[in-house]
């Protein structure tokens, strides 16, 4: 019989094709890798509230949420990491003299400090969710475990300088994630295992983003989406198909899990 293995999936752009839906073949997959005993859990940037119904879905109960700053084993918290609330409040004095909009998510939900933005509405619609309801005060009030700038590529440069203490990772043109300084989905299942008792050596996991490139190459077998970011690929050690291309099921048959 083989032995259990543990098996990390993002979700947007891996387990979710463009239409924010799960092909056939992946769900199918997914399914098989449970029936054969190993370990499924998620590795995502969303917040818990984003992927429940995903969650349902597919049956799975652990998850690396938050880029790796909240961690779920079982159903059971396990890791909390969120950003010191003085540097987010001069974090959002700073980018509010840039007209860029901040957004704060913690498990539960999300806050923006202004009611209504272009550079808001366009990303985070691309993630077929709805505009985040307005709180500017909400990050003194609750922990955040990620915020969120809404501003363009050339900006990025500019916040990276100012704050070496924060990690600023790219998702969409007009928005960036920030995490602290060491968060990343690498660490958040680095943290998982410390409680599973798995060595990184037996642990899968497929991405396709630039969140995903510490996650790829920190796991003993990273497997990159053919849709991914040139980074992304860079980090794996094998490269799969499309999402749209029975790219997860493609990838584990790859890795001889199928």
């Amino acid at each position: 019989m083989t032995l259990r293995k543990t098996i990390f999936f993002d979700i947007d752009g891996t387990i979710y094709d463009e239409e924010k839906q799960i092909p056939p073949s992946a769900k199918e997959a997914i399914a098989e890798l449970k029936r054969r005993g190993h370990h499924v859990a998620i590795a995502t940037g969303r917040a818990d509230y984003m992927f429940e119904e995903l969650r349902a879905e597919l049956g799975i109960d652990s998850y690396v949420s938050l880029n790796g700053q909240y961690v779920v084993y079982e159903g059971k918290p396990v890791y909390s990491n969120p950003i010191e609330k003085p540097i987010l409040e001069e974090l959002t004095l700073f980018a509010e003299k840039l007209d860029h909009p901040v957004a704060y998510t913690d498990t539960a939900g999300m806050k923006v400090n202004v009611a209504d933005h272009e550079y808001i509405k366009t990303s985070i619609g691309s993630l077929k969710l709805v505009f985040p309801t307005h709180d500017a005060e909400y990050f003194l009030k609750n922990d955040t475990h990620q915020a969120m700038i809404f501003c363009p590529q050339e900006s990025q440069a500019i916040y990276t300088e100012r704050y070496p203490q924060l990690n600023f990772i790219r998702w969409h043109p007009l928005c960036m994630d920030v995490l602290p300084g060491n968060g990343s989905k690498a660490n958040g299942i680095a943290e998982m295992l410390k409680v599973i008792g798995v060595r990184k050596e037996d642990v899968y996991a497929f991405g396709d983003g630039l969140n995903d490139v510490e996650m790829l190459g920190f796991v003993g077998y990273g497997i990159a989406m053919g849709n991914g970011e040139a980074e992304a690929k860079a980090a794996a050690a094998y490269v799969t198909k499309h999402v749209s291309e029975d790219g997860i099921y493609e990838g584990l048959k790859m890795v001889g899990l199928l």
